[in-house]
């Protein structure tokens, strides 16, 4: 990832943290309103779990430089949350609510660059934890 779309989301998510009891559960009424079927899969209390996005998001942030390392993170996300019934269809449903509540919480700071950058990490979030699903499925199915 280009350094300076690094410093870009780095700086977003700095001013996201400002706002993130907010911008968590802008991003799960957000889900919510483009993928109702989804609600059931979130059982616990929605404030917990705003908060384990955002610290989610902070952790994978903090590994931008370490592709290795942050790739084997994500794998084993996606191999975690194929447990929970995530199939590949959901991850658009969760790409979109990511960016729009980025729109709505950085309102005149998400910017057309800054969105393309935060595009181009949940591409490869995204492709990760597919990758990881998919190496979890075929192991369950080979025994």
């Amino acid at each position: 990832m280009p350094a300076r779309q690094v410093l870009l989301i780095r700086k977003s998510y700095a001013q996201l943290v400002r706002h993130e009891h907010v911008a968590g559960l802008v991003f799960y009424r957000r889900l919510f309103e483009i993928a109702p079927q989804l609600k059931p899969m979130f059982k616990g209390d929605i404030e917990m779990q705003s908060k384990k996005l955002l610290d989610m998001l902070g952790m994978l942030i903090a590994m931008l430089e370490r592709p290795h390392g942050l790739e084997l993170e994500l794998k084993a996300l996606g191999a975690r949350h194929a447990g929970y019934g995530v199939k590949d269809a959901h991850y658009a449903f969760v790409g979109q609510a990511l960016l729009d509540m980025l729109a709505e919480t950085l309102d005149k700071d998400f910017t057309p660059e800054l969105r393309a950058a935060w595009t181009w990490l949940y591409g490869a979030v995204e492709a990760n934890m597919k990758a990881g699903a998919l190496e979890v499925t075929n192991a369950a199915t080979e025994k």
